[in-house]
C-alpha cells in the first residue's frame, strides 16, 4: 500500500449545492472519519472519506488551495478539479483548528514537493549537472489516528442552519462564470420570446387592416349605391 494516513479525525461532509452555489448539502448522516493521506510514490497529499464503501471525500491538495474557517466549527475548501466545494463541521473549534494546521502544513509540503519535482526535471534535463546528493527529508511525522473519537455533540452545522458558504478564489471564478453564462442564456431565451410575441402581433395587426381596407370598401360601394337609389 503505497497510500498511508497521515492524520484523521471525525466530521460531517458537506458539499456545495452545484444549482445554488450558495446551499450547503449533507453528503454523509453522521459524522465520519476524515483523513489526510500521503502517497509515497508520487509525493502527493489526499484528503479521503469514506461512508461505507462510497468515497464522499476524494480531494488531491495542491499548492493553491486554501483551507477556509467559516465559523467556529465549520471550515471548508474548494477543489477546482472536482468541481465542487467541501464542508467539514466539528464537534470542536479544536478539531477544526487541528484540522486546519494539518491542511496548510501538507499544503505547503505539496508546494515543496512540486518545487524539488521541477529541480530534479531541470537537472536530468542538463547532464553535465552533479546530481544532488542526500535523501530529501519529509516535513511529515505519521501521528496517530483520532478517528475514534465519538461525536456525542452533534455539528452545529445544518442544511437550514449552516453559516455562509465563502467559497475561495476558485470556486468564485468558476461560479460566477456559470452565473453570467445562465444569466445570458435567459435574457437569449426572453428575447426570442419576446421577438415571437411581436412577430405574431405584426402579422395579426396586418391580416386586421387588410380587413378593416375590404370592409370599408364594401362600406362605400353600399353609400355609393344608397346615394343613387335616393337620387
Amino acid at each position: 500500500f503505497r497510500e498511508q494516513p497521515i492524520f484523521s479525525t471525525r466530521a460531517h461532509v458537506f458539499q456545495i449545492d452545484p444549482n445554488t452555489k450558495k446551499n450547503w448539502v449533507p453528503t454523509s448522516k453522521h459524522a465520519v472519519t476524515v483523513s489526510y493521506f500521503y502517497d509515497s510514490t508520487r509525493n502527493v497529499y489526499r484528503i479521503i472519506s469514506l461512508d461505507g464503501s462510497k468515497a464522499i471525500i476524494n480531494s488531491t491538495i495542491t499548492p493553491n488551495m486554501t483551507f477556509t474557517k467559516t465559523s467556529q466549527k465549520f471550515g471548508q475548501w474548494a477543489d477546482s478539479r472536482a468541481n465542487t466545494v467541501y464542508g467539514l463541521g466539528f464537534s470542536s473549534e479544536h478539531h477544526l483548528s487541528k484540522f486546519a494546521e494539518k491542511f496548510q502544513e501538507f499544503k505547503e509540503a505539496a508546494r515543496l514537493a512540486k518545487e524539488k519535482s521541477q529541480e530534479k526535471m531541470e537537472l536530468t534535463s542538463t547532464p553535465s549537472q552533479e546530481s544532488a546528493g542526500g535523501d530529501i527529508q519529509s516535513p511529515l511525522t505519521p501521528e496517530s489516528i483520532n478517528g475514534t473519537d465519538d461525536e456525542r455533540v452533534m455539528p452545529e452545522v445544518t442544511q437550514n442552519s449552516e453559516p455562509r458558504a465563502e467559497p475561495t478564489q476558485n470556486t468564485l471564478s468558476f461560479t460566477h462564470s456559470s452565473t453570467i453564462s445562465k444569466h445570458w442564456e435567459a435574457e437569449l431565451a426572453t428575447l426570442k420570446g419576446n421577438n415571437a410575441k411581436l412577430t405574431a402581433a405584426l402579422l395579426e395587426s396586418t391580416a386586421n387592416v387588410k380587413q378593416w381596407k375590404q370592409q370599408l370598401a364594401a362600406y362605400q360601394e353600399e353609400a355609393e349605391r344608397l346615394h343613387k337609389r335616393v337620387s
